[in-house]
């Protein structure tokens, strides 16, 4: 039997240093930015963010939420969209679907309740009144929130997808922007997950397929090159 294609590969390198390889291919396509585009931070909440609060909190770069702060504020400036979702749910999560029903502890997720501290965003973040804020019960910020119409209004082209985590919201967020024809850019620096495997692994599918994963510097110097 002559193979034409790959079978599948195995060797003991990890998620980070096969991420690390993806990106220092000079030769790596890029979708590139368009005109004009829109910050989405997901789920910058306390449940995710606040690690001395809550078990099911994380943290990759302590700078995360700086990084979010100045492209949201560049962003701004120039009179492009700035989108902050959270998520949470009824008190009897009536309204979380199957989501809701493999866990149920005080530490599950259908159990971040509207108004509650963990539904509440991280305080470290600057949200502007200007700003848009979706309440969200499903991985991706598209999914039943009126994000899509928001975009096409504003005549955005290009996502940057911010927040946590990456092998979740972030990801579902990501490929859902690139079905409905958009740049999409995951700033690697502003992403957090759990385990460094996920996160990294995470990275390098959407690098290889759904998104620009970029240094959060190269999409500061491309909103600096804009007129405020």
């Amino acid at each position: 039997m002559t193979l034409i294609g790959t079978r599948m590969i195995r060797e003991d390198k990890t998620a980070r240093q096969i991420f690390e390889e993806v990106m220092a291919n000079p030769a790596r396509a890029k979708f590139g930015f368009g005109r004009k585009l829109a910050i989405v931070n997901v789920d910058v909440q306390n449940a995710y963010t606040r690690i001395d609060e809550f078990k099911t909190a994380y943290e990759t770069d302590p700078r995360q939420i700086e990084y979010i702060n100045t492209l949201s504020d560049l962003a701004r400036s120039r009179n492009m969209p700035v989108i902050w979702t959270h998520v949470a749910y009824a008190e009897d999560a009536s309204d979380a679907g199957v989501w809701g029903t493999r866990t149920n502890t005080p530490d599950s997720l259908q159990n971040i309740k509207y108004g509650s501290r963990r539904h509440a965003f991280d305080d470290r973040c600057r949200i502007d009144p200007a700003d848009t804020i979706y309440d969200k019960r499903m991985p991706s910020a598209f999914f039943e929130t009126p994000l899509q119409s928001l975009l096409v209004w504003h005549g955005v082209d290009t996502v940057v997808v911010t927040g946590g985590s990456t092998s979740g919201c972030v990801r579902a967020t990501a490929v859902d922007s690139l079905s409905r024809g958009y740049r999409t850019i995951v700033p690697i620096e502003t992403c957090a997950d759990k385990h460094e495997s996920y996160h990294f692994a995470n990275l390098t599918d959407l690098q290889l397929k759904y998104a620009d994963v970029e240094p959060v510097q190269t999409v500061i110097d491309w909103l600096e090159a804009r007129d405020a």
